[in-house]
This record gives C-alpha cells, structure tokens and sequence, in this order.
C-alpha cells in the first residue's frame, strides 16, 4: 500500500512544527525543515520534544498524529488513541483509532473467551458472567446463558455505574 505523505502543521505549534500522517514529525524552526529523531519510551511508544516559547514538551507521536490527522481531542484517560495492528512504531494515520481507555485495556487479553469487553465464559457454571472492575474493585453484573445477553446488562449497567 503506497500512502502519499501529507504534512499538516500541529495544532498550538504552527509554523514551527509539523508532522505528517506517516508519523514523521519535523522542524521548520529558524526557516529551515529538519527531521526530528525519535526516540522510545520506557513503554515502547516513539516520542519527540516540542519548543515553543523556551517550553520543552515530550509528546508521543502517536498522539501528534491523532491530534493533527484524526481531530483527537486529548481527554485523560476517557478516549485513548489505540494502534490497530498493536505495533507501537506504526504511527500511520490509517493505523490509529480513538477508543475507549476500558476497550484499549482489554481488546488484547491473551486467552479471553468472549468477543465482549467485561464478558467471559465460566467453565464450573457453565455461564457467561459479565463484570466490571471499577477503581480496583470486581463488580459482578450476572451471569447468563448467552454471551450477548451478557452484553447487553454489561452496557446497561456499566453506564449507569459511569454516569454516577
């Protein structure tokens, strides 16, 4: 797949800096384009410094990409941007999505049995039990003999416990 680069400057750092929906971030300070080194994160994401104003600013160009390509508005943890083919270094706009932090935290788990975040499948029941962990604590919803019922009262209930 032969994806045109694009640059757009980043939002709060215009004229001085841009980044391109490839992932690549460079400089247009002093009038002169350059390529900004990117370096790893203790947890595997590429950063790169901002200036502006004698401010240095670490970001994640993941986030930079988000910000410029996907209109992501930076919002806690609420919506996460999440890499679709799980490798931390593809910052392709293509492969960048907004999801829930809740989605992120739980669409990789090695060996889950259900499609469903908060959903599992209970061997000794023999029933699918819906749950959600709020501030380190297991709420359990239910348990149901099907795995989309099990959804559906997950979604009701986790929206009421959110709305609180």
């Amino acid at each position: 797949m032969n994806t045109e680069e694009i640059w757009k400057d980043i939002p709060n750092y215009e004229g001085l800096y841009q980044v391109s929906n490839l992932g690549i971030v460079k400089s247009l300070r002093f009038n002169k384009e350059k390529i900004l080194k990117q370096r790893i994160s203790n947890k595997g994401y590429l950063l790169v410094n901002l200036r502006n104003n004698n401010n240095d600013k670490k970001y994640s160009v993941h986030k930079l990409v988000a910000i410029t390509f996907l209109n992501h508005k930076p919002c806690g943890m609420k919506l996460v941007i999440d890499h679709i083919d799980n490798d931390k270094k593809n910052n392709n706009s293509n492969n960048l999505i907004e999801i829930s932090n809740r989605e992120n935290c739980s669409k990789d788990k090695k060996n889950k049995t259900s499609k469903y975040t908060g959903i599992s499948f209970c061997k000794i029941t023999k029933k699918w039990i819906a749950q959600i962990q709020i501030n380190g604590v297991v709420k359990k919803i239910g348990y149901y003999i099907n795995e989309d019922i099990a959804k559906t009262n997950y979604d009701l209930i986790t929206k009421k416990l959110l709305e609180l």
